[in-house]
């Protein structure tokens, strides 16, 4: 069937690193597949609707927090910086910091490009005299922003938390690659979840209604489509566990039979009960959260938090390395 669809032109080519993630992912142990992925544009739309649900308290405690500190993160920032919006999704959160901050201009980034072009469409008419860039790419790595944003003197946005999905060295590689891609000077205000009670953290990411299983279950269909899968989707579940060794909540996918399944004719099986993970999301405390920024090369100049203790932002600044101590 592939090599017809590829020989009549009918097939659709999917990322490479899309694909030499999932076949890698697939075939290591234990099974893992990393969590950028979720992002095609039925992703993106199931998670906008996580960030609404009643169980799920990190958007809106995070967007109240905004709300009550963005005056205070604008005069430590000062007017004029072009903001640079890392993952931006939807930018719900983003009009908060746009209105408070002044910026010259808005560049959102994102994996999913349609998505990225509707939200950057719906906030440019939003902000009319503002120019708005959006950049369709991985921000896991430095990027080459519009020059027209060359010489102005950045804000990095990162917020929802996005920094806890990744394992701390990889969150680490990952600031430093936004210290590079902003530059010396620029300033960076990024959303980190509080560690807290371990069934708060699990209902949040298995919430009543299904949508966090349809948002995870959703990558298996998302292989199916673009990699000529035939993997059983309704042979799997959803699964979210606290891990307080690691600090973090984990998302897998767990087989509840035995499995065979072909992607782009490529064996694989799994056992009932085996899992692939798919995600994790790290919760920091103060000074863990310190210490991660200062790693990526990021100095903390001010920290905010809600009145329960939830959820932080941080502002740092990539200031000019100095010798220790």
């Amino acid at each position: 069937m592939l090599k017809q669809e590829i020989e009549d032109g009918t097939r659709s080519f999917a990322d490479p690193a899309f694909r030499a993630d999932v076949i890698d992912g697939l075939t290591r142990r234990p099974r893992a597949i990393p969590a950028r992925w979720f992002y095609d544009r039925r992703g993106s739309e199931l998670f906008e609707a996580i960030t609404d649900l009643p169980e799920y308290y990190p958007t809106r405690t995070e967007a109240a927090l905004l709300k009550d500190k963005a005056s205070e993160a604008a005069e430590l920032v000062g007017a004029g910086r072009a903001v640079v919006e890392f993952g931006s999704g939807s930018s719900t959160k983003t009009p908060i910091l746009l209105a408070a901050v002044a910026p010259s201009a808005y560049v959102p980034i994102d994996i999913s490009g349609d998505f990225l072009r509707e939200s950057s469409k719906a906030l440019a008419a939003q902000f009319p005299d503002l120019a708005v860039l959006p950049l369709e790419g991985d921000f896991m790595r430095p990027l080459r922003l519009p020059a027209a944003i060359a010489d102005a003197p950045k804000l990095g946005f990162f917020p929802g938390s996005t920094i806890g999905n990744m394992i701390p060295s990889s969150s680490a590689d990952l600031l430093r690659a936004m210290r590079e891609s902003l530059g010396e000077g620029a300033m960076l205000l990024i959303g980190m979840d509080r560690i807290k009670d371990a069934d708060v953290l699990e209902r949040a990411y298995d919430d009543a209604a299904g949508v966090t299983a349809a948002f995870n279950l959703n990558l298996l269909e998302r292989i199916n489509r673009e990699l000529d899968g035939n993997i059983p989707v309704d042979a799997f579940r959803h699964r979210a566990v606290w891990n307080d060794d690691r600090a973090r909540i984990e998302m897998h996918l767990e087989a509840t039979r035995d499995v065979t399944f072909t992607i782009e004719e490529r064996p694989f099986s799994m056992a009932a009960g085996e899992t692939i993970h798919t995600e994790n999301s790290h919760k920091y405390g103060p000074r863990d959260a310190r210490i991660l920024l200062r790693a990526g090369g990021w100095t903390p100049i001010a920290e905010w938090t809600d009145p329960a203790d939830q959820f932080a932002l941080y502002l740092a600044e990539a200031q000019a390395p100095r010798p220790a101590p």
